[in-house]
């Protein structure tokens, strides 16, 4: 074990009291930016859903999470459900009759313990072909979101939507921004004074400041907004099944196997004395809560996720204090600005969130380096092409199929 190695496993094994603020907690409570907001700012825009009642939800939860778990944890989209609702255009009534199923399953896994057993029958080398195929995933959003190519940016047939410039000659603007901040992370990721993400999203800030758009900022009128609960109703039996076929049995074998088992394991390489809490039950149930709140307050489907988790630990974040920060910020913008707040968030240029991305996936992906026979690797590998040629649910039950198949003696890679 080289130098850097013992200093990481030496950082990972200090105690840390359970609520830091700091520079670097409030770089790492950023770290989650990158996931959050492009298909939040797609659910609102394309779905309908209220600007106030989705970030106050993601506020109350970060919070709800910190004080519980006392290290840091990640709030995401369900992916699945998101990405979904984005491409299809569905209305916010099946958005949020998903977000009911999502907490009733939780519950029902979370609550009789069926998930520990769950998770206890997963394969370590599952585990990493998870984190290694969502890191892949994030490296891949974060370039799209840098190039203009992703979904949301085709929809609005414009790499940076909220910049009045787009290109510099034959150079697309994003990724003049996505290399400039990529160039600048990557000489501040270790800099405990000036923290990489802080730099990221200040300077991107100040871009949306000088060549954005400025959309929504006239009008904005900050004052107290209250949300209304259940602002879309009731679901009906239509939307429920749709929503139960269509969005949440998909989501749910990535839930289980990115969310908790995985999200689990990191948290234990990462806080092997201090996150003792973050188990595979209380995640589970954190997860139920936070969509029950969502679901009151018309917000979108909510998780947690691997790649959120090494994202906030590498900018900084070590303790429920990154959560307290993050989620105090999401509610003032809430309450604060209401429907206004979109303003604000369209400063943020989408390649600096796609920076944040790549970042997040580098460091979850290498997780695959205790992996050390030719079987262990090949799984992670079986369930990255498989991620790639379908999704990461057939990834993740073709992992674990051939994982067992593996312990044979009789089969060799």
């Amino acid at each position: 074990m080289d130098q850097r190695m013992e200093t990481a496993s030496t950082e990972k094994a200090a105690h840390n009291p359970p609520f830091l603020f700091n520079r670097l907690e409030l770089a790492g409570s950023l770290g989650d930016l990158g996931t959050i907001l492009p298909l939040a700012i797609g659910m609102i825009l394309i779905n309908g859903l209220h600007p106030l009642g989705l970030f106050l939800a993601v506020g109350l939860f970060y919070i709800g999470c910190g004080l519980y778990f006392r290290v840091t944890v990640p709030v995401e989209p369900m992916k699945v459900i998101g990405a979904y609702a984005v491409a299809t255009g569905i209305g916010a009534a099946q958005i949020q009759a998903a977000t009911l199923w999502t907490f009733l399953v939780l519950l029902l896994i979370g609550g009789t313990g069926l998930i520990t057993v769950i998770g206890r029958a997963i394969p370590r080398p599952v585990i990493r072909g998870v984190q290694l195929s969502t890191g892949v995933l994030l490296v891949t959003q974060g370039v799209k979101l840098m190039l203009g190519t992703s979904p949301f940016q085709a929809m609005h047939g414009a790499g940076e939507p909220y910049l009045a410039i787009q290109a510099m000659g034959p150079v697309p603007l994003g990724l003049i921004i996505g290399a400039a901040l990529g160039a600048a992370t990557l000489m501040l990721l270790d800099n405990k004074r000036l923290p990489a993400a802080i730099v990221i999203v200040g300077a991107g800030m100040a871009i949306g400041l000088l060549f954005g758009t400025r959309e929504g900022l006239a009008q904005m009128r900050p004052g107290l907004y209250w949300p209304s609960l259940l602002p879309f109703g009731l679901p009906s039996v239509s939307d429920l099944t749709f929503a139960l076929m269509v969005l949440v049995l998909p989501q749910m074998p990535m839930t289980v196997g990115n969310a908790v088992v995985a999200n689990a394991d990191l948290s234990l390489q990462y806080f092997p004395r201090d996150g003792r809490r973050v188990t595979y039950r209380a995640l589970s149930l954190s997860m139920a809560l936070g969509n029950l709140l969502s679901f009151c307050l018309g917000g979108m489907p909510m998780c947690h996720g691997a790649g959120g988790l090494a994202s906030r630990y590498r900018f900084g974040a070590r303790s429920g204090g990154s959560n307290l920060i993050i989620g105090v910020l999401f509610i003032l913008l809430a309450l604060l600005l209401g429907p206004h707040l979109m303003g604000i968030i369209h400063l943020l240029p989408m390649a600096a969130l796609g920076v944040l991305l790549v970042f997040a996936g580098a460091q979850l992906s290498l997780t695959l380096l205790d992996m050390n026979t030719r079987k262990e690797l090949f799984v992670p590998i079986l369930v990255v092409g498989i991620t790639l040629a379908s999704n990461l649910a057939a990834g993740f039950i073709a992992g674990t199929l051939a994982a067992y198949a593996l312990r044979s003696d009789k089969l060799s890679v």
